[in-house]
C-alpha cells in the first residue's frame, strides 16, 4: 500500500502562484510514476500532470503546459506541482495518484489516491 497525502491548496487571486505537495508513505516511492489530476464541480477527474520515477520524464496537459511544473523528490517522498500564472478555469480539487504502470494520462492505470486538496482561483 502506498498513502497519499496533498497540501498547499487555498484561495488564490487570478495571476497568482501556488505549489502542492504529494507525501507519500508505505512502498518504495521511487518505484512509482506520479501524477496530478484535478476535478472542478460538475465535471469529470481530469489529467494534470504527470512524472516517471526518476523525475527525468514529465508530461503535462495542454491546458497547463508552460504555467504548471512538476517535479518530485525521491529522497524526501514528495511530488511538488508548482502553479504558475493561475486562472479562474483551474479551482477544482486537485489529488496525487501514484502507478506502477507507464500510462500516465490515464485514470484508470493509477493505483493509489489521495483524498485531494481545493484550489480556488478568484478572478
Amino acid at each position: 500500500q502506498v498513502q497519499l497525502v496533498e497540501s498547499g491548496g487555498g484561495l488564490v487571486q487570478a495571476g497568482g502562484s501556488l505549489r502542492l505537495s504529494c507525501a507519500a508513505s508505505g512502498r518504495t516511492f521511487s518505484n512509482y510514476a506520479m501524477g496530478w489530476f484535478r476535478q472542478a464541480p460538475g465535471k469529470e477527474r481530469e489529467f494534470v500532470a504527470a512524472i516517471s520515477r526518476s523525475g527525468r520524464s514529465k508530461y503535462y496537459a495542454d491546458s497547463v503546459k508552460g504555467r504548471f511544473t512538476i517535479s518530485r523528490d525521491n529522497r524526501e517522498n514528495t511530488m511538488y506541482l508548482q502553479m504558475n500564472s493561475l486562472k479562474p478555469e483551474d479551482t477544482a480539487v486537485y489529488y496525487c495518484a501514484a502507478q506502477m504502470g507507464s500510462n500516465w494520462s490515464d485514470f484508470y492505470e493509477y493505483d493509489y489516491w489521495g483524498r485531494g486538496t481545493q484550489v480556488t482561483v478568484s478572478s
